[in-house]
């Protein structure tokens, strides 16, 4: 029987009947969180810690993965609104460096939204996950990287690279690294446990992720990709094939102190699900007298940014699983939401958080038990309590 702790408002019982139904099969922890029209409604926490044994409450912190790149997208969103950024502005105009290897044509549209054809580090740059905590390394390489594709073109998923371009945007404009923007412009004033950099002082609420599924190695990705008549020589798909050969590592490395305490914007974020629903619910509307985006600036940072786009060639002919606007994840067939105009990011092993304007509602999901890969649809543990949080908002 799983038992499930936390606090429900009326009306919002069965999200806490089907949470429980959802994390049923799940060894690992879990929480989730609802904000509707700037107040928790929902803040229900589950599981256990089957690595290291510690207790897990709603107060824990978990590396969110790729959830990341939401929060980062905000961070950016809020320097649009003011003026110190504009989307179909060359990124050159606040990052010189990067108009090196032709582009100097590159917006920051583009880079927002995946389309700006750095889906991974050169090989040759010898980038591998040590190296992701080196910031000007990382930086640098990107500057001065040729394209894979014409920019704005084709788009696929800067997994790593994004949080280095857009946290090197919000640097050179703001004068803050992305964990220092984060910190002061949104997680103090709001009151989050949210962080893109740990301190060593909040080191030991982490509870640590796992996953009991063995990913494929580069060759064997590699090995299906010349099965279905892609050519592995590419230079896409080297490039894509030395990104798979540091998963691994890299997964391991956000286990560690070391990778806690980095800045990796894409996918080290540290956090819970309060903060993240708080968070998207102060990019919608007021939440106890702080409102991060105006409307105009969310409509703006949500609007489509990849429909009608495919992957570059020789990926072209791969499903597309991702829907992008500007830095956000949207709704779509394989990532689905509250519906059309939500807005957020998912993170590999099941993390998820998103605002849906229309309904006034944030969603804040955390887990530790890596079991999901977004190639493959949603996450089953979102589907039961995601049906009773539609029914409820009805």
């Amino acid at each position: 029987m799983v038992v499930v702790d936390g606090l429900i408002e009326r009306g919002f019982e069965g999200v806490c009947a089907a949470f429980a139904q959802a994390q049923s099969g799940d060894e690992g922890a879990a929480q989730l969180c609802v904000y509707r029209h700037g107040r928790a409604v929902v803040d229900l926490w589950t599981g256990q810690d089957p690595e290291s044994g510690m207790a897990w409450d709603g107060e824990s912190l978990s590396v969110l993965m790729s959830v990341s790149k939401g929060v980062t997208a905000t961070c950016v969103h809020m320097l649009i609104e003011r003026g110190q950024l504009e989307l179909s502005a060359p990124v050159r105009e606040y990052w010189p460096e990067f108009a090196a290897g032709g582009k100097a044509d590159v917006t920051v549209a583009d880079l927002l939204a995946h389309r700006a054809g750095l889906p991974g580090f050169d090989p040759a740059a010898g980038i591998g996950a040590r190296e992701l905590t080196d910031w000007a390394m990382c930086t640098e390489t990107l500057a001065a990287m040729t394209p894979l594709w014409q920019p704005g073109t084709a788009f696929y998923y800067h997994s790593i690279t994004w949080g280095y371009l857009a946290g090197e945007l919000i640097r050179r404009v703001s004068g803050k690294g992305v964990g220092d923007f984060l910190a002061a412009e949104i997680a103090e004033p709001l009151g989050l446990s949210l962080w893109i950099g740990l301190p060593e002082t909040e080191e030991h609420r982490v509870v640590p992720q796992f996953s009991r599924k063995v990913q494929p190695s580069a060759a064997q990705v590699a090995s299906v990709l010349a099965n279905i008549g892609i050519d592995t020589e590419a230079p896409v798909i080297r490039t894509l094939l030395a990104t798979v050969e540091t998963r691994e590592d890299g997964v391991a490395l956000l286990n560690t102190r070391e990778g806690h305490a980095a800045e990796v914007p894409a996918g080290n974020a540290i956090g819970n699900a309060r903060a993240l629903a708080r968070l998207y619910a102060a990019t919608i509307g007021e939440v106890d007298g702080i409102r991060l985006l105006s409307p105009d600036s969310v409509n703006r940072a949500r609007q489509p940014q990849t429909d009608g786009l495919r992957g570059p060639a020789p990926l072209d002919i791969l499903p597309i699983t991702h829907r992008f606007a500007n830095g956000y994840e949207i709704n779509g067939p394989a990532h689905a939401m509250l519906g059309d105009g939500s807005f957020g990011h998912i993170g590999t092993g099941g993390r998820l958080s998103f605002a849906h304007p229309e309904s006034g509602t944030a969603v804040g999901y955390t887990c530790t038990n890596m079991i999901w890969e977004d190639a493959a649809g949603p996450d089953p543990r979102w589907l039961p309590w995601m049906a009773a949080l539609q029914e409820a908002l009805a």
